[in-house]
């Protein structure tokens, strides 16, 4: 952060990023319909520049350009600047990243946009130095002062082009959803595959969860073992890897090479919620012990690192820290020198090292080792003639004190705003650990954030906000916020069997059909109808770091559609998918939670329901069975009108159904007898 005298308007905003920005010499303003306005009454261009707390390059880039006084005085003279928060506004990051993508081919954060006085871009890019910069501001400064009209040509062109981003082609011809259409995906799928070091080829590498969900999922059904052999050794391979914090629990956003070993240091919520699932999930296939330690040490994370006294949870750590000399640097928390390792372990030293490689497969720069896993427990204890249990104490030991010893470090800026559709995706992943391990804290940490949400996050017309800090919550939620609550109560439902989540979802469903859905696209738009135009009104489709809203909106609304037998939800669903069919097989790892919904509706798939006053014991049994094409419902009692519950319970007797869009068996006394009903295809 500067430390010149300055104060900018920023000053009274709440988000961590943007206090960041509080002090520099830049006049920068927050993005208000106001300053939008005052842009537009000065004619004056508009710098538009995005980042996050937990971005390394947007520290970088503040700290030479936004810090300097020469590049502040350019800037207030000739421009409106505005400072986003792009996780507080995904709407503005996601309208201004199409534009640079369109502008040159690529994007990243932070991102620099130059908008004309109406809003519409006329130049883009990402990290720029300092001399970069300043010429960039001065030669459209002069163009804009000299010759405004080839800017103005310029961003008709670019505002066409960006609408043609949003047309969703309708099919050529009547789609239909077929099994054999996942040979062409799955072969696509496979070309990418590294299968040496797990995940995609590519570098850098990010985790996507919902690709291996899916691929999970796909191979489960179809018994392709190959198939599960390279999900588990992607999993493996990405958890033995320094992107997962070994001392601490928790994953990295990426990897900055191919043996996942290296990550870009800053961690996320979302990504850490998803990676509980789907570590959980694979741990029900597979009973692997160390997915389950995953799992709960990431969990120890989130509770410790990222969690309110409210019961909130925090957006992320930053990838920055102070090392020893007070220097703000990359990963400075989470690196060891061999000096010091040797020092704290003393005679653990050398198993410690050979554990975690501080050698040089587990080198980074300079003299810095991050640990990476190699050999998993019976590989190394083999080797070393220790029993497991005597490693699994020694591994205690030396993380209790490298905890110990990073408690003298300078801990990474935590960026402390709670996003409603992040804590969602936290409720989820604290759910199927749940589903996981029994482990009754679990569900209550679930439980207090869903009230947490509604306590806070719920308007009083129904709606949602986005966001939360300092007891404040006001900006209009956005799809991903609908999408993500909606699933969140529908996974709390499927534990409880409280139909209050049910209700909540169904509630909110009604409410984001209101105010996002499109009828003509049969899709959901990004933004409410309430909220200001911008360039365009996106439409959120592709799965990448977390799923598309609209696939959650697609999944939620099928789900619904069978638990109050709603053919309106289900049409919606369906049409949703049909519209998407045709892009699925062109480039599967964009659309893995769209080919999971489409895997629902045409592999066979079940309604479970079971009844009784043993119900909640026989669901918490069923839900430790890793059964992907299933839909729960149940009831301990005999006071319910939905469909699938309507005159299944019967008294003294704990009873499990098994249906097909309604359809249900007879109903059978055990759990043995119920999962012999469902045939993987």
């Amino acid at each position: 952060m500067s430390t010149h005298p300055y104060t900018n308007s920023l000053i009274n905003e709440t988000s961590p990023y943007l206090l960041q920005h509080a002090h520099n010499p830049v006049n920068w303003f927050p993005w208000k319909d106001e300053i939008l306005d005052k842009a537009k009454s000065e004619e004056k261009l508009i710098i538009i520049s995005v980042g996050y707390a937990a971005c390394h390059w947007c520290h970088v880039m503040e700290h030479e350009s936004f810090e300097d006084e020469a590049v502040g005085d350019v800037m207030n003279e000739n421009y409106i600047s505005i400072k986003v928060d792009r996780e507080e506004r995904p709407d503005v990051d996601q309208a201004y990243m199409n534009a640079v993508q369109l502008m040159t081919g690529s994007g990243g954060w932070p991102m620099n946009i130059i908008a004309l006085p109406d809003g519409r871009p006329v130049w883009g890019g990402t990290y720029f130095k300092k001399e970069q910069w300043m010429s960039v501001l001065k030669q459209i400064s002069d163009l804009y002062k000299k010759e405004a009209e080839q800017l103005f040509e310029y961003a008709d062109k670019l505002e066409k082009g960006l609408h043609q981003l949003q047309i969703i082609p309708p099919p050529q011809e009547e789609q239909n959803l077929k099994k054999e259409d996942f040979t062409a995906v799955l072969n696509t799928f496979k070309r990418n595959f590294d299968h040496r070091d797990g995940g995609m080829s590519q570098v850098p590498k990010f985790v996507i969860p919902s690709n291996f969900q899916f691929l999970l999922r796909y191979a489960f059904q179809n018994e392709d073992q190959g198939l599960k052999d390279f999900v588990f050794k992607s999993l493996d391979k990405i958890s033995y890897g320094g992107i997962f914090d070994h001392i601490e629990g928790g994953f990295s956003r990426y990897s900055v090479d191919e043996r996942w070993h290296i990550p870009h240091f800053e961690k996320m919520l979302y990504d850490n919620a998803q990676m509980v699932s789907l570590y959980s999930e694979a741990y029900k296939v597979t009973k692997n012990k160390w997915y389950k330690e995953v799992v709960l040490q990431t969990l120890g994370f989130i509770k410790n690192e990222l969690t309110s006294p409210e019961g909130g949870f925090y957006s992320s750590l930053d990838a920055d820290s102070l090392n020893a000399e007070g220097k703000l640097i990359e990963g400075a928390y989470y690196s060891w020198t061999k000096t010091e390792l040797k020092q704290v372990l003393q005679d653990d030293f050398e198993l410690f090292s050979m554990y975690y490689n501080i050698n040089p497969t587990g080198k980074w720069e300079k003299d810095l080792y991050v640990p990476i896993r190699t050999l998993s427990n019976k590989q190394l204890f083999k080797e070393q003639n220790l029993t497991l249990e005597e490693l699994e104490i020694k591994k205690k030991g030396w993380i209790d004190i490298l905890r110990e010893r990073r408690t003298f470090r300078s801990k990474p800026r935590l960026d402390n705003k709670q996003l409603t559709s992040w804590n969602a995706l936290m409720i989820s992943g604290y759910v199927s650990a749940y589903k996981a391990f029994s482990i009754a804290e679990h569900l209550e940490i679930a439980k207090t954030n869903a009230s947490f949400i509604l306590e806070n996050l719920q308007k009083k017309d129904g709606g949602l906000y986005h966001s939360y800090k300092d007891g404040a919550s006001n900006i209009n939620g956005f799809l991903e916020d609908y999408a993500f609550t909606i699933e969140a109560f529908i996974h709390i439902y499927e534990v409880t069997l409280e139909e209050t989540w049910l209700d909540k979802a169904s509630q909110l469903s009604e409410y984001c059909i209101a105010k996002f859905y499109s009828e003509e696209r049969s899709a959901f738009y990004f933004t409410s109808i309430d909220d200001r135009a911008l360039i365009t009104r996106n439409v959120d489709l592709n799965d990448n770091v977390m799923p598309a809203a609209n696939s959650v909106m697609a999944k939620n609304l099928h789900q619904l559609s069978k638990y109050f037998d709603n053919s309106s939800y289900f049409n919606i669903a369906k049409k949703m998918l049909l519209n998407m069919n045709h892009q699925l097989e062109e480039y599967p790892q964009g659309y893995s939670n769209w080919l999971d919904l489409k895997m629902d509706l045409t592999y066979n798939f079940y309604e479970v329901v079971i009844t009784g006053k043993k119900a909640l014991s026989n669901l918490k049994e069923l839900n430790t069975h890793y059964l992907a094409n299933i839909l729960i419902d149940g009831t301990l009692k005999d006071n319910s009108d939905r469909p699938l519950l309507k005159d299944r319970y019967k008294s003294n007797e704990d009873l499990f159904y098994v249906c097909e869009n309604s359809a249900c068996k007879l109903p059978v006394r055990s759990m043995k007898a119920c999962l012999e009903h469902f045939n993987k295809n």
